[in-house]
């Protein structure tokens, strides 16, 4: 097959300080939780619409289309990776790091290599446990959602490289940092998570109760919008652990605009829904839709 090169989002996750694992779990439990998580991180790329690529020893390769797929995902990782510690104490705990670059990469067969794979796996060297790192670059690709979940860390010199690379962090857990920190955490109740869509008549709530919804030009949608422009089956809006993401599925993709001003456009891509604002299925709002979805974003 001659190979072929695309711009993609190339994730490495690693199993932080796997060695450690089998000297205090034993070789048992340990190779049976890291079998676990290997294949909850399959899953989550599996879910986000990604590719594995291989498995090398304790860490996953993988690459999605998009960065901000990539990075949802790579919040996904952290978070689903708590189900696999469920029966551990604190001190043994499975934790992850995630390294990501989004660029330009070949293709051959079912193997993926270049720059963009060599950088991603240099993320991982430099991040900790619990963490995502990328590059500036990827960062400058991610919509403003996103990018507001993200921070300098460091300018570092990387083997290979003339100049040296930007490094941001992709913040997954602020607010469990800050309650920690606070000293809140411990015996507090988890709070609830509401996502209210108002449109016309329709008034949906979604929450544990009811995790998932489809907006579009069908009648058997759970929210139909008159909009010529919408698909049947325009976006699904679902909540996957206490986060709300929009899911475009349509021809004519779909317009977010967030409280701040701030707009974002999906085509066959996710995002993450935070805070209120509206949504128009397929027409922009420079537009001026008349067929405007209305969400706000509660916390109890």
């Amino acid at each position: 097959m001659t190979p072929k090169t695309e711009n993609l989002a190339i994730v490495f996750a690693d199993i932080a300080g796997s060695t450690k694992l089998y000297e205090t779990l034993g070789d048992q439990l340990a190779r049976q939780k890291v079998a676990e998580t290997l294949e909850t991180i399959a899953r989550v790329v599996g879910e986000h619409h990604g590719k594995v690529i291989k498995t090398i020893g304790d860490e996953v390769m993988c690459t999605f289309d998009t960065p901000d797929v990539a990075a949802s995902a790579c919040c996904d990782m952290h978070e689903s990776v708590e189900d696999v510690n469920q029966d551990l104490d604190g001190d043994n705990v499975i934790a992850i790091r995630v390294g990501m670059h989004y660029g330009p990469a070949i293709i051959e067969g079912d193997d993926v290599f270049g720059d963009a794979v060599n950088l991603a796996a240099k993320m991982t060297a430099q991040a900790k446990a619990d963490q995502i790192i990328t590059t500036l670059t990827t960062v400058e690709q991610l919509p403003a959602v996103l990018r507001a979940s993200t921070r300098f860390i460091d300018r570092a010199p990387i083997k290979g490289k003339q100049e040296e690379i930007d490094i941001y962090e992709l913040i997954w857990q602020e607010e469990d940092v800050t309650r920690m920190a606070t000293g809140m955490l411990s015996g507090s109740k988890k709070p609830e998570v509401r996502l209210h869509l108002k449109y016309k008549d329709h008034d949906v709530v979604i929450s544990k109760e009811r995790s998932s919804i489809i907006l579009g030009r069908s009648k058997d949608c759970d929210v139909p919008v008159r909009e010529k422009l919408a698909s049947r089956q325009h976006v699904r809006i679902e909540l996957r652990r206490d986060k709300f993401f929009i899911i475009d599925q349509s021809t004519n993709g779909t317009h977010v605009r967030l409280e701040s001003g701030e707009d974002a456009f999906l085509r066959r891509e996710e995002m993450p829904l935070n805070g209120n604002g509206q949504i128009s299925l397929g027409r922009s709002f420079k537009e001026a839709p008349t067929e405007v979805v209305n969400f706000a974003y509660e916390k109890t």
